[in-house]
């Protein structure tokens, strides 16, 4: 497929059929991630896959429940990607704190963002989710404190619908060319 052609098909996915995605796929996903470029080759990320039962449903209701529930949709889908946040090289971590950069988080970005773009060429949905309870999804991966949780990915094959009108900005208004 084109990558305009992606990107503008891609979109978050909010209903998910109870189909199985096979891990194959998956690991297809998360190879995309693996080949994202990173600050120093630092390659901050690790990734847990939950898409079996009974965890999946623990993850699922843990995560999304209380002042998170706003994600509650994301309980449907058959699969979850939980992005763990590792500690980049030392020089890396420099250079970001001399910038008041946290390289890491856009490393993960363009790793996650990857993955999802190689879901949407096998014709799976997915769903960035950042407000979800943290502590619980550590506890029970038993992701280490030292470790973060920025980012679940929600995946799964749509149910069927239209593809939603995007909402950007012209490009006329974001970019500009220098004189």
């Amino acid at each position: 497929m084109d990558f305009l052609e992606l990107a503008k098909k891609r979109q978050s996915t909010r209903d998910y059929s109870p189909k199985v995605v096979p891990r194959e796929s998956i690991d297809r996903c998360i190879e995309a991630a693996r080949l994202a470029p990173s600050a120093c080759n630092s390659q901050p990320w690790s990734f847990i896959v939950v898409d079996r039962e009974p965890m999946r449903t623990k993850l699922a209701s843990g995560a999304f429940g209380g002042i998170y529930a706003m994600n509650s949709f994301a309980k449907k889908a058959p699969v979850f990607i939980v992005v763990i946040t590792e500690r980049a090289p030392y020089i890396t971590r420099l250079g970001g704190y001399l910038k008041g950069v946290q390289y890491s988080l856009i490393d993960i970005g363009i790793a996650c963002e990857h993955l999802i773009l190689e879901a949407e060429e096998l014709g799976m949905g997915t769903c960035w989710l950042g407000w979800f309870d943290e502590r619980f999804v550590k506890n029970l991966l038993k992701v280490p404190k030292d470790k973060k949780v920025d980012v679940i990915i929600s995946m799964g094959y749509p149910e069927e619908g239209r593809l939603r009108d995007k909402s950007r900005r012209p490009l006329d208004e974001i970019r500009r060319f220098a004189e």
